[in-house]
């Protein structure tokens, strides 16, 4: 309460009850949101130390600026073993740094089905016992390799890469060829169908692929990207417009290219008949944006979020490549068929680079029908973008949402906002079988461990100049 030339005015923090009370006594009040910053006693000390940080608002607006001009075009179709230099037996998969000790069942089921597919066994009982003694075996997060993979995110020597460049900034990514959904090496499964599609993609798609993008050029996903959101997707979960743009893109190539009709119309059929093969590729786009924003001395914008099945970790620009981790949560959702709540895994995938990027779940207003696929109804979706506005530094000016009057997707996540407002990212995702060889059981929502973000703060206020 203030005393002002006689007049009572009362500012009240938190719940709206005492301003209204107060209100209706006739005295003016104002009413200011405030929460209390998320994460243990103590964290205040550390957001205040980092607000405080003479570098931050430069070194924000600078790794932001450098996440919205980066560019992203599809420049070949390779091989691993090629692509990044892959031997036998060294596999690399999704999220932060993970053992086999620790591996959930959907990771264990996609590096058994990776060992049979490299022919480094011949039944999942042989790949396993070779995995969990290691011997020759080698484990690396994808995003060490300038890669990202959706949920497993295993990645083998013998599969086949899209690989595309940031023509403004230089930067390469990868990323898997999406295999479409169901029973699929990156929800776990490891069956005999999984392992012939594996070698199809590896025989006749990838090549195929290759051929196509090398006579057709440079391809523009970030063009894709823009024209897709305001076309229904939103580009995690529903990425339909999306991969026909890109198939309509390629198609006189694949005509063209002088392989056997009937490999052309099988792969044009594959691809055309599997919504989410666009997400492989808004994934490496979405992580050269988020690349081009590393490294920023004194910068909170987070740069990196990824799930292994059982870790959820951040990467900050201002603290390089260390990895603040917390328990993986479920997703809440929608399940298929007969599974529910108790055959989920938690959260999995490097897809949540989507939604680091401005898109997936930060877009969700554009795509309302998505619901449909993650639960929830239209007003959810609309609110869930609205809500990440409070935790980015920008607004994308290049991802527009049309029922918003065009208002770029909110981008940027700040993790000094995140702790402030105690707002989580918002992240729509499928769901794995926990058991090894399920496969997907279900979609949904599901937001990142709240303890991470205050110990990424601990470490940028270590960083930070003295007082």
């Amino acid at each position: 309460m203030t005393l002002l030339d006689g007049d009572l005015r009362v500012v009240s923090a938190g719940v709206p009850l005492l301003a209204e009370a107060v209100a209706g006594q006739a005295v003016p009040v104002t009413q200011v949101d405030w929460r209390p910053p998320l994460g243990p006693e103590g964290t205040e000390v550390a957001l205040a130390r980092v607000m405080a940080d003479p570098r931050r608002e430069e070194a924000n607006a600078a790794a932001v600026s450098r996440l919205l001009a980066a560019g992203a075009e599809l420049v070949d179709v390779r091989p691993a073993a090629d692509a990044l230099d892959l031997s036998a037996g060294e596999f690399l998969h999704a999220g932060p740094p993970i053992g086999w000790d620790r591996a959930s069942g959907p990771l264990r089921g996609a590096l058994i089905g990776a060992m049979l597919f490299e022919g480094l066994a011949d039944t999942p009982e042989q790949a396993e016992a070779a995995l969990v003694g290691g011997d020759g075996i080698t484990l690396d997060p994808c995003h060490h390799h300038g890669t990202v993979g959706p949920m497993a995110g295993v990645v083998s020597a013998g599969m086949w890469l899209f690989e595309l460049r940031d023509p403004v900034h230089g930067g390469t990514a990868f990323c898997s060829l999406n295999e479409g959904l169901g029973k699929v090496l990156r929800y776990g499964a490891y069956g005999p169908e999984v392992v012939d599609r594996l070698h199809w993609m590896a025989d006749v798609l990838g090549p195929l692929l290759q051929k196509a993008v090398r006579a057709h050029g440079p391809v523009d996903v970030k063009a894709i990207a823009t024209q897709m959101l305001q076309m229904g997707d939103e580009g995690h979960n529903r990425n339909r417009a999306g991969t026909l743009m890109f198939l309509r893109e390629l198609l006189p190539d694949l005509i063209d290219s002088g392989e056997p009709a009937a490999a052309v119309a099988e792969s044009v059929r594959f691809v055309g008949g599997n919504d989410h093969f666009f997400l492989n590729l808004g994934m490496p786009a979405c992580k050269l944006a988020t690349d081009a924003a590393r490294d920023v001395p004194g910068s909170t914008l987070v740069v990196a979020m990824a799930r292994n099945g059982t870790d959820f970790g951040i990467q900050v620009s201002g603290t390089g490549d260390r990895w603040f981790t917390g328990p993986a949560d479920t997703p809440n959702g929608l399940y298929l068929g007969s599974f529910g709540p108790d055959d989920a895994n938690p959260d999995i995938g490097d897809s949540a680079i989507t939604e680091t990027g401005g898109i997936g779940g930060f877009a969700m207003a554009a795509a309302p029908a998505i619901v449909r696929f993650v639960g929830g109804a239209v007003p959810d979706a609309i609110e869930a973008t609205r809500s990440m506005y409070e935790i980015t530094l920008a607004e994308h000016p290049a991802y527009q949402i049309p029922v918003l009057d065009f208002r770029g997707t909110p981008t940027g996540i700040d993790a000094t906002l995140v702790v402030r407002t105690g707002l989580l990212p918002h992240i729509n995702t499928g769901m794995a079988g926990k058991v090894a060889g399920t496969g997907q059981v279900g979609a949904g929502i599901v937001n990142p461990p709240a303890e991470i973000f205050p110990a990424a703060l601990e470490a940028l206020a270590e960083l930070a100049p003295p007082w």
